[in-house]
């Protein structure tokens, strides 16, 4: 039994919908669990959200937990950002495989690059921001149980999708100019 590129295209639509919608969790959790722990119970915090233990943050300083909560939720939505991008793609049936360089696929891939950029800076702002509160003697919780880890991965997506941006982009440029020519 051979495996279609269609069949491939809708499992991966399929992966695509099951990880945004994780994702979309988890955002609004973080901003429900932020909300909640400031105005109605602070003691909370142990659990804001799997396994994330800010109540030591918290406790620390509410500015500085404020903050560290807002990296969180701006890297989730962002990742949230970057599944949509490719349900739009996969959904809207822009994925020609007969003429696969077209202009709405060089923009996505260059969209998926700068969101993959803006999640490895935001991961790194609050991978520093939570080894200053070490250094300043607050227990942090892991940067995986905060999900903004790996920030060094995602520069390096980035990049992968920037020169394939650019090999779409010279794809189209050879594209058109076989069309000319015919």
């Amino acid at each position: 039994m051979e495996i279609t590129s269609k069949q491939v295209l809708k499992g991966l639509n399929v992966l695509s919908w099951i990880i945004f919608i994780g994702v979309c969790v988890r955002t609004g959790g973080y901003i429900f669990n932020t909300i909640f722990l400031l105005t109605t119970n602070p003691f909370g915090a142990h659990y804001f959200w799997e396994g994330a233990d800010l109540s030591r943050l918290l406790a620390f300083d509410q500015g500085y937990f404020i903050v560290m909560a807002l990296l969180m939720i701006i890297v989730s939505v962002m990742k949230a950002l970057l599944f949509y991008c490719i349900i739009k793609i996969l959904h809207d049936k822009k994925l020609n495989m007969d003429k696969p360089f077209n202009k709405e696929i060089s923009s996505l891939i260059f969209s998926l690059s700068y969101i993959s950029m803006a999640i490895g800076l935001f991961s790194g702002w609050a991978a520093g921001y939570s080894e200053w509160f070490i250094k300043k003697g607050v227990l942090m919780p892991s940067l995986e149980s905060m999900h903004v880890d790996g920030n060094g991965a995602w520069w390096f997506i980035a990049i992968i999708l920037f020169v394939i941006g650019h090999i779409f982009k010279r794809g189209i440029e050879i594209q058109a100019e076989n069309e000319l020519t015919v």
